[in-house]
């Protein structure tokens, strides 16, 4: 018979409330941080925290580098999606990377240098100011695409062309964007070189990227102020891939298996950490104790758990296996929270498969998860990777899962073990763009904890208490007894009722 058979039925977020705690003034919504973190670090960096605890799956329909972008801008992250190219994968990576920035490496150019040749380089990169150096690295000046025209200028020397350095307007080591951004305004100027005290060209500040900065205060930046980027790497070709992807500057890597439970996601986790020992590797997906406790032991700076709970997954009920992810939340973070004690090493796991709705958000950080991560929420947004189409009247964004054939084509090597699917695909209606659904569930998210009194989420995981609910609790808990129009068959309704 079988090794272990456990009678209590496996659980649903869904199954679960919260129960209200004493709200204080610390716990109030206007002072509740979502910070939590991404994955564990010795040093606790900066750049290992979200600033919201939801991040985008890494899913063909959900996160290409507009979400990443996006996301990071928000306080969150996308996981991109490994059901591509390397090159592919490695140019959305980059693209997040040199999207905007604080302080830039700059392509550099000399004062030798034609025009046109300079030119070609514009084209390649897409940068349109370059600094101008001699061979020492010494500032010379600045030329942008306002200084010269390929059809004029082309022959003429990029020293003919450039703004001299005494025009321009430069900055010493200043390493503060604020006193960059307060340099800048003073002087008028778009952009600002910051140069060493013997004036070696250290980086380029932009105003518009400043700007960006200011307005988007939440934002997941790296030391250097550019965004954030997290990669999903496969079991097969990972040497490869995450060669590219670091070179790509990648901050993060996911290690993307159904069942992280294995020695192939041993073997590319150890490989990982022996060639580049500072990359952050997150492992999964796992649903117990023991999978916690392997992954952790193998280095794995997050775990994540969930198996077959999500709205496009069917390795439920292809294969038999999986787990509801209450269950599984409750059982790895009692063994996340088993593990620190012993090691002194808060290893972030992250809810992944079935989470649905705000409320369910709400009850898997509750139970211990640090963050979600979402497929169907952010493939109805603007900035996933899909087009929109109209079926019946209704806007509609296509949704497939990585174990669908749809998503099984880029490589069949990928799933060289399985002949049949673990995923399907749909549609789910367009809902706008990221910003404006996302405003709304993180202020449910606030006021569910401000409820609990937790004033953070390591709070929220201390001071939560949760009950079970029946069906008809479920019911009651939504509107019931009364019509309302658009829900039910259509009727008339006269005018005048005096009647």
């Amino acid at each position: 018979m079988a090794k272990r058979i456990i009678y209590e039925p496996s659980r649903t977020l869904m199954e679960f409330r919260l129960l209200p705690g004493l709200t204080t003034e610390s716990s109030s919504t206007a002072n509740i941080s979502l910070k939590t973190p991404l994955v564990y670090s010795a040093d606790k960096k900066n750049k290992h925290y979200l600033n919201i605890p939801i991040v985008a799956a890494a899913m063909q329909s959900v996160s290409g580098a507009d979400m990443g972008i996006e996301m990071a801008k928000a306080g969150g992250v996308a996981f991109i999606f490994c059901s591509q190219s390397i090159e592919s994968q490695a140019g959305m990576i980059r693209k997040i990377k040199t999207h905007k920035a604080g302080f830039v490496n700059p392509q550099t150019v000399t004062p030798d240098m034609k025009i046109r040749q300079m030119y070609e380089i514009r084209e390649k990169t897409g940068y349109s100011t370059f600094p101008v150096v001699d061979e020492n690295n010494i500032f010379l000046g600045l030329i942008s695409k306002y200084d010269y025209d390929l059809g004029l200028h082309g022959e003429a020397s990029v020293g003919e062309r450039m703004i001299s350095r005494d025009a321009c307007e430069v900055g010493h080591d200043i390493t503060d964007l604020n006193a960059a951004n307060t340099k800048l305004l003073e002087s008028h100027k778009s952009v600002l070189p910051i140069l060493d005290q013997e004036g070696h060209l250290q980086s380029l500040v932009f105003r518009k990227d400043i700007n960006d900065h200011l307005n988007n205060p939440s934002e997941m930046h790296d030391v250097k102020k550019r965004l954030v980027a997290v990669a999903a790497v496969n079991t097969h070709d990972y040497r490869e891939r995450i060669k590219a992807l670091v070179e790509a500057e990648v901050d993060v890597i996911s290690v993307d298996s159904s069942d992280g439970y294995s020695e192939y996601l041993q073997e590319t986790v150890l490989w990982t950490k022996e060639q580049y020992p500072d990359l952050p590797v997150i492992g999964g997906n796992i649903i117990t104790a023991p999978a916690f406790r392997y992954l952790a032991e193998m280095g794995c700076a997050a775990v994540k758990v969930g198996m077959g709970g999500g709205s496009i997954c069917i390795t439920q009920e292809q294969k038999g296996t999986g787990r509801g992810l209450a269950s599984s939340i409750i059982e790895v973070a009692e063994e996340r929270d088993k593990y620190c004690q012993e090691t002194g090493k808060y290893i972030p796991i992250v809810a992944d498969g079935g989470v649905t709705s705000t409320k369910d958000i709400t009850i898997a950080l509750a139970m211990g998860a640090d963050y979600v991560m979402m497929g169907r929420y952010f493939a109805r947004m603007e900035e996933s990777p899909t087009e929109k189409i109209v079926i019946n009247n209704r806007v509609m964004k296509p949704y497939w899962g990585e174990g669908s054939a749809r998503a099984r084509d880029w490589l069949e090597k990928r799933y060289y073990q399985a002949k049949f699917v673990e995923g399907v695909e749909g549609f789910v209606e367009y809902a706008g763009r990221l910003r404006d659904n996302l405003e709304e569930t993180l202020a449910k998210i606030c006021s569910s904890m401000s409820t609990s009194g937790s004033a953070n989420i390591q709070e929220f995981h201390e001071n939560a208490e949760l009950e079970l609910i029946s069906a008809l609790s479920i019911r009651e808990g939504k509107a019931h007894d009364i019509y309302i129009p658009g829900e039910n068959q259509t009727v008339e309704v006269s005018q005048n009722i005096s009647r």
